[in-house]
């Protein structure tokens, strides 16, 4: 079997690495801090319980004139608001992306408490490889609404400037990241795209949109993930062929698996697979031994053939299903230990199915 070719990048990423998908329940931002720091690989905890500025959508496109959520961070714009805003702030936006001074589009106290916390965290102790996220571009334009109900998706002009904004937020968070001497495993939160649909026009613009977007991120010395934690049209997603690309085993691993042709391309490409092993649905009964076995057997009954198990598992990354703002801390601290569970018994099927030749140098 020939050896696979993975990104230099990817090479980065530790055998089953635990980290976190982005909102906590804490309301504090120092244990929030706390439990995200705790993981493999840390991540920027999104805190929305005390303040819903911070939940996934207005976080990401906070700024944008005529923006109003609600408790529940439901975003809507008012049009007439985003007209008379609108020469101003395209103008800022344009500055910025042009220039790459982008410090102005970094997460606010209100967008993320932790934000600035975070990056002192990271460069104090010297973290080489952190994870940060944020809403994604099709999920955004998707959920987020003007007055009248229409999605944003469908408002000309409004589409581009929340494409471009989300755009310049995540370029701003990784330079923010970089500068800290960290390498960025940066995600993009696409859970909307279980609406994706290949027949809507619309809907493959906004898929090379988001292409795009993982293109400039890499460029600028992130590697680049893709959240969807609902079922989608995996083939299409796969062959955006994001560094990393991150599911809901119990909902969505078969159903990635059976798209053998765009999973052959993907992982060729150099990429890796970040799997929710832990479901976070607490109506769900499970145990971390068979969740944990099924996902041994799955990925060993669909890789191509040329991608031994253990390759795979090598550079794959572990977390919840979701994110856990909406869980108690003590929900979120069982499902952690949970996933610390799941990530022992993968590394030792992967030391077995190694063998001992395998570290005789």
């Amino acid at each position: 079997m020939s050896a696979p070719i993975i990104r230099r990048a990817v090479q980065l990423l530790p055998s089953c690495a635990s980290t976190g998908i982005g909102s906590m329940p804490h309301t504090q931002v120092e244990m929030g801090l706390q439990a995200a720091l705790a993981l493999d690989i840390p991540f920027l905890p999104q805190l929305p319980l005390r303040h819903p500025s911070e939940f996934m959508i207005p976080s990401a496109i906070e700024g944008l004139p005529g923006l109003s959520f609600d408790e529940d961070g439901i975003c809507t714009v008012d049009l007439a608001q985003w007209e008379a805003g609108r020469q101003a702030f395209e103008k800022r936006l344009d500055e910025a992306l042009a220039s790459g001074q982008l410090d102005a589009f970094e997460p606010t106290p209100e967008g993320c408490r932790a934000w600035r916390p975070f990056l002192w965290e990271v460069e104090n102790r010297k973290l080489a490889l952190t994870k940060a996220q944020i809403a994604g571009p099709f999920t955004v334009l998707s959920v987020a609404r003007t007055r009248e109900g229409t999605p944003t998706l469908e408002v000309p002009g409004l589409d581009k400037a929340l494409y471009r904004l989300v755009m310049a937020r995540s370029l701003a968070m990784v330079k923010a990241l970089r500068r800290t001497g960290t390498t960025p495993l940066f995600f993009l939160d696409e859970p909307g795209l279980y609406a994706f649909q290949r027949t809507q026009t619309r809907h493959l613009l906004a898929l090379q949109e988001l292409k795009l977007l993982v293109l400039a991120l890499q460029r600028e010395g992130a590697l680049v993930g893709i959240h969807c934690c609902g079922n989608t049209d995996w083939g299409a997603l796969l062959d955006v062929q994001p560094d990393v690309l991150s599911l809901d085993v119990r909902l969505s691993l078969d159903a990635m698996l059976e798209e053998t042709d765009a999973l052959a391309r993907f992982l060729a490409s150099g990429s890796t697979l970040s799997l929710g092993i832990v479901p976070t649905d607490l109506t769900s009964t499970y145990d971390v031994g068979e969740l944990s076995d099924s996902v041994e057997a799955s990925l060993k009954a669909a890789l191509p053939k040329n991608r031994s198990f253990t390759q795979v598992l090598a550079h794959m990354l572990l977390t919840p299903a979701c994110g856990l703002a909406m869980r108690s801390v003590q929900d979120a601290e069982r499902i952690l230990g949970e996933l610390r569970t799941a990530q022992r018994r993968l590394h030792e099927t992967l030391d077995t199915e190694r063998g001992p030749e395998f570290y005789v140098i």
